[in-house]
């Protein structure tokens, strides 16, 4: 299956409006293919444009092939010009991204009625929440150079390493291993700090019979992974065996649940249960899962309270968790594609107990 997201948006906004401007930085890089930290995207329904100045305009020229690349040089009077050139009387601007400082400048200064509503935020939210075959494939090269670096930090970890030295090894590795950057601040704890959900890495060294957990991902091209691993260093006690069979059949219950046409509060449901039922009612304070796309987290969710449904060619995480406090936590997180009668996998790391 391919998508052109131009091509969707500029048949989208005719139906709607006579002109859209999109200036944040991932919504640019979506729909041009293009990495910057400038440039404006004027969309009409029958053409676009791509208004960016020096620094990126060879890049720009020599790479971006659906738009019509202009040298920045007074960029109102140039965006005015296009709106004057298409007949737009009404412009749509991100109302998610956009701040109050550049709204203001943009009425001021658009011979246009600007349109700040929800409109173009939901529009290019629908078009990036539904993945294309080779969006798709650009995530599962991210994944696996982080479940290499996976593979890699059980080799090395061992008592007397520190968290802090975990991550640096895992992000170094990836960035080595053809990661263009990291999906977000690498986690990496041990021991009590495995009860933080979010915890961040520290000088604290590891110990015998200490969990370890790894929460990061890698970034392809703009496209992100996401994973969770757990594993023990040394043996386990048999709380933390508990702990853990608890959490992974969570994520089994709730895998295999996954399909079109249910809503991201019955997938988050399939896996709570489990953890509920097992006692730990008060120690899974987060939901179950998050989109992955351009960005770490992004459309859908799963969680109690979300009533969206899920879609063919979703992308979302299953990342059920069991956190008990000054003890240890355990988080399992694989992320999926969604599909008609389930769902495909892009994890394949393993999930059982590790003890290294």
């Amino acid at each position: 299956m391919s998508r052109y997201p131009l091509e969707i948006l500029k048949e989208k906004l005719s139906k709607i409006s006579d002109c859209a401007i999109i200036t944040n930085d991932i919504n640019r890089r979506y729909f041009t293919g293009m990495k910057s930290s400038a440039g404006t995207v004027v969309v009409f329904p029958d053409e676009a444009y791509l208004i960016i100045d020096f620094r990126y305009i060879e890049k720009a020229q020599k790479t971006v092939k659906n738009c019509n690349v202009i040298m920045q040089e007074k960029l109102f009077e140039q965006i005015n010009h296009l709106v004057s050139k298409h007949g737009a009387k009404t412009v749509l601007i991100e109302s998610e991204s956009m701040t109050v400082s550049e709204l203001s400048k943009f009425k001021a200064k658009l011979n246009a009625q600007i349109d700040s509503s929800d409109n173009l935020s939901e529009i290019i939210k629908s078009i990036r929440v539904i993945k294309s075959d080779e969006e798709i494939e650009k995530i599962s090269q991210a994944q696996k150079i982080a479940e290499l670096g996976f593979e890699h930090i059980l080799e090395i970890a061992r008592p007397g390493i520190s968290e802090r030295d975990i991550r640096l090894e895992l992000d170094y590795f990836m960035l080595k291993n053809g990661a263009e950057a990291l999906s977000f601040d690498t986690i990496a704890i041990s021991g009590k700090n495995t009860s933080l959900p979010h915890g961040t890495p520290s000088d604290k060294k590891i110990e015998n019979g200490e969990f370890v957990l790894l929460d990061y991902g890698a970034v392809v091209d703009g496209w992100h992974s996401d994973m969770t691993r757990t594993f023990c260093v040394g043996t386990p006690d048999k709380e933390m065996k508990y702990v853990y069979d608890t959490v992974l059949e969570a994520q089994k219950s709730a895998l295999e649940k996954v399909k079109s046409g249910i809503t991201g509060a019955e997938l988050d449901l399939a896996a709570r249960d489990v953890i509920n039922n097992a006692g730990f009612k008060d120690n899974f304070g987060h939901a179950l899962g998050h989109g992955v796309g351009m960005e770490i987290h992004e459309a859908p969710t799963a969680s109690p309270s979300c009533n969206n449904v899920l879609e063919t060619n979703m992308v979302i995480t299953v990342e059920p968790g069991i956190y008990i406090p000054d003890k240890f936590g355990v988080r399992i997180e694989d992320f999926v594609v969604v599909k008609d009668n389930g769902c495909i996998n892009l994890t394949s790391a393993p999930k059982h107990l590790i003890c290294v």
